[in-house]
């Protein structure tokens, strides 16, 4: 079966630099387009960004635009979030996910991750 791990999450003052990764078994997810959710305290799971199966393109919800940056090594069956400038707004346990366009796009997937936390203290 497929399995996603995420990494890298952890505690960073506002305006400060993250770097998540998620590791997928074998190179099913290579056919997949990956994606990066978060989900706050009382809120609803919410749509970070995602990158296309061949890592050609990538598309990114407006609170994040110009700060986080996804990319994909399929070599290495390895997704990143690069996050910059973070913001207390960002803090949230994110989701890496495996999944079509349109699954992605509605915050469906075919597989999920269990989550990594990300705290931004101000």
């Amino acid at each position: 079966q497929v399995q996603l791990v995420e990494s890298g999450g952890g505690l960073v003052q506002a305006g400060g630099s993250l770097r998540l990764s998620c590791a997928h078994s074998g190179r099913t997810c290579n056919t997949y387009d990956m994606g990066w959710f978060r989900q706050a305290p009382g809120k609803e799971r919410e749509f970070v960004g995602s990158i296309t199966w061949n890592g050609g393109s990538t598309f990114y919800a407006d609170p994040v635009e110009g700060r986080f940056t996804i990319s994909r090594d399929n070599a290495r069956n390895t997704v990143s979030l690069q996050m910059n400038s973070l913001q207390p707004e960002d803090t949230a346990v994110y989701f890496c996910a495996a999944g079509s366009p349109n699954q992605l796009a509605y915050g469906r997937a075919t597989y999920w991750g269990q989550g990594t936390q990300v705290t931004v203290s101000s």
